[in-house]
């Protein structure tokens, strides 16, 4: 392992999203981008889907056999406002980011530039230009009468002062062997953009970053049933969901399990740490996965990358 910045500055952005709405929502992390840079921060992380929002409780008018023509407006509405990974939305965000120094993580709804398929995906941007971005290998449940699996952009990582930076969407990180793709990679930061506001996700980051020895970034979003646009086929469905919707639960976990920030709850809030980043090395004394704890003469994980 290379030698490590010895700390990290990170902005954890527990934000409520614009739903349906990309133009409002860009301009959103360009003001939070900014915010966070003139507080010191060096890494500014948003949740899963920041932009258009997650449609938590929308079924898009589907059944088993069937679809409705209320639920295809919706879709389309969904599918107008994501966003292509070149276009220039994305393009001003990596812009932001050159402009104030500081390395971006962002989740986006990716419209490919060739067929009609949505991605969920995650964006990211260094402050000398360079991006990456990676497409969810395969949508969770009924995301997938929304979002495609990933045909492209599986693991790209991201070289940092604070070494490889990496990303697995929300329920990616309960497929073991992609987890082993990244910590091959030698991945001091494991970014978590995610939809997962219970306990047992609590547990899940702990064990990731146990496991991986590196820094794992929980980034959640906080949204309300009011939060949501007037839709075709869905009033009685957001009708249906709680007052809150997604409770958040954003923080940062150490190498070791333990929190290296607070865990922020039920509302809009920047989370703020100071990582230390010597413990990723310090702590592999006793357990490197892909190092001396590996038996590549008995276990091997072949990848993909194409």
């Amino acid at each position: 392992m290379r030698n490590l910045k010895n700390t990290c500055k990170i902005a954890v952005v527990q934000s409520t999203p614009v739903m349906f709405d990309s133009a409002r929502g860009v301009d959103g992390v360009l003001r939070r981008i900014g915010e966070c840079a003139a507080r010191g921060a060096e890494l500014v992380v948003f949740p899963e889907l920041a932009v258009p929002g997650y449609p938590y409780g929308m079924t898009f008018g589907f059944t088993v056999g069937s679809r409705t023509q209320a639920g295809r407006a919706d879709w389309k509405a969904y599918y107008d406002n994501s966003l292509l990974a070149d276009g220039p939305e994305m393009g001003r965000i990596a812009a932001c980011a050159a402009e104030h120094g500081v390395y971006v993580s962002l989740g986006y709804s990716e419209r490919d530039p060739v067929t009609g398929t949505l991605y969920n995906a995650n964006f990211m941007a260094a402050p000398d230009g360079r991006v990456t971005n990676h497409r969810k290998l395969k949508p969770t449940g009924s995301e997938r009468v929304v979002w495609g699996d990933a045909d492209r952009d599986y693991f790209p990582v991201m070289d940092t002062p604070w070494g490889p930076m990496g990303s697995l969407i929300c329920w990616e990180s309960y497929m073991p062997l992609a987890r082993v793709a990244l910590y091959q990679k030698g991945i001091s930061l494991y970014i978590a953009p995610n939809t997962n506001d219970n306990p047992e996700w609590q547990n899940t980051i702990r064990h990731i970053a146990i496991e991986g020895h590196c820094y794992v970034v929980n980034c959640n979003m906080y949204f309300r049933r009011e939060h949501y646009p007037h839709t075709e086929s869905a009033q009685a469905e957001i009708a249906a969901l709680p007052e809150t919707v997604c409770r958040g639960g954003s923080c940062v976990i150490d190498p070791f399990g333990h929190e290296a920030s607070e865990t922020v709850w039920d509302r809009e809030a920047v989370v703020y740490a100071e990582l230390d980043m010597q413990k990723v090395p310090a702590s592999k004394m006793e357990h490197d996965v892909c190092g001396h704890y590996a038996r590549n003469d008995v276990l091997r994980l072949s990848v993909s990358e194409d």
